[in-house]
């Protein structure tokens, strides 16, 4: 976790430790940065960012492949319904995972609800 006012660009580098070779890291227009471009490339996988209108330089991207990303937005969209969760309620980073976490198998329950 964050403070709120801090950019998420800045533990992006903390978050791809573990990206395995071979993979493709989808983010948003927020996360293009030479920087984490190049900390991506140097774990040998390849990250999907659409550039910023101010760009510079041509990078490639690929929307078809970008399209995948609107599975983690809808996630986020329905963890935000939990008002526990869209509050920061906890103040504690563990406990506001573990909601995150009983958030998260309560919306995967509700994928399998049978409907009889």
């Amino acid at each position: 976790l964050t403070a709120g006012q801090a950019s998420d660009l800045a533990s992006a580098k903390d978050l791809i430790g573990h990206l395995a070779p071979g993979s493709m890291l989808l983010a948003d227009k927020g996360y293009d940065a030479n920087d984490l471009r190049a900390a991506v490339a140097e774990r040998n996988a390849w990250a999907n960012i659409p550039p910023k209108r101010n760009r510079k330089d041509p990078i490639c991207f690929s929307r078809h492949l970008y399209k995948a990303r609107n599975l983690v937005e809808r996630f986020f969209n329905k963890i935000k319904h939990f008002r526990r969760i869209a509050t920061r309620f906890d103040k504690t980073a563990e406990n506001f995972l573990a909601a995150v976490k009983l958030a998260s198998i309560r919306i995967w329950l509700r994928g399998y609800e049978s409907t009889a």
